[in-house]
């Protein structure tokens, strides 16, 4: 079973945003809680107990009990919005949590032996193309972290979804495919070393296949253009000729 949180929270007896903001006024974060077939119950929190949980990594993979009027709600974050100027919780939402019931859950991932890579040594670059996973599990076992082992992994190697050990009952939810979690790219010298060959291997193959056409259409212009300067010739002789012939029967009379 994962580990759960505690959190206190007061009762908000209004909804809306004069009253959130309100609330916001008197140092406290609104928040909510929802879900179970149940009616949403309006809440308000201590902004440094929720930014010290807000601040773990599997925040959202993490239960918490809220603490309400001597009872407690088991629930499990879903979102939390900043104040894009000054950075700080503006509000809060989530989700009752019915035992007997799966639920989606990101799960953040995690690397580990990366001193173990030979690609890294190479000066390789780490890829985490996922930073979280999704997964389809029951609340009593929803993952704290999705753990990646590079051991071994050399420049341009990957790790798919189908090599990690995944968590008892919990199920990614993307199925269709072998997804990619993690790979290692070339270092830039590298990688401008591997394209400047790619291109002058192009450039190659491309000349004998160029220099076919220039020969052809060298030839062809020089052979077509002597025929008309032959028939250009033999024409300016004929009425040469017979211009000198108009010319002597004249003389002959």
């Amino acid at each position: 079973m994962p580990a759960v949180e505690s959190i206190r929270a007061e009762t908000r007896d209004r909804a809306g945003k004069g009253a959130a903001r309100a609330t916001r006024r008197t140092g406290r974060v609104p928040a909510v809680i929802y879900g179970d077939k149940k009616e949403p119950t309006l809440i308000s929190l201590d902004p440094k107990e929720l930014g010290r949980l807000v601040q773990q990594k599997a925040f959202f993979a993490t239960l918490l009990d809220v603490e309400l009027a001597g009872a407690k709600h088991r629930v499990l974050p879903r979102d939390v919005q900043f104040d894009p100027v000054f950075d700080r919780i503006e509000h809060a939402d989530f989700q009752r949590i019915n035992k007997d019931v799966k639920i989606h859950v990101n799960v953040p991932v995690v690397v580990k032996n990366e001193a173990a890579s030979p690609g890294l040594k190479r000066g390789g670059v780490l890829n985490l193309v996922r930073h979280e996973i999704e997964f389809l599990c029951s609340p009593d076992n929803i993952p704290q972290q999705i753990v990646v082992d590079i051991t071994g992994l050399d420049i341009g190697g990957s790790v798919h979804i189908s090599s990690v050990e995944l968590p008892q009952d919990a199920t990614p939810t993307v199925k269709e495919r072998d997804f990619t979690i993690v790979t290692i790219g070339a270092p830039s010298g590298l990688k401008a070393e591997q394209e400047a060959a790619a291109a002058a291997a192009a450039a190659a193959a491309a000349a004998p296949v160029a220099a076919a056409p220039a020969a052809g259409a060298a030839g062809a212009p020089a052979a077509g253009g002597a025929a008309p300067a032959a028939g250009a010739a033999a024409g300016a002789k004929a009425p040469a000729a017979g211009a000198a012939a108009g010319g002597k029967a004249p003389a002959k009379k």
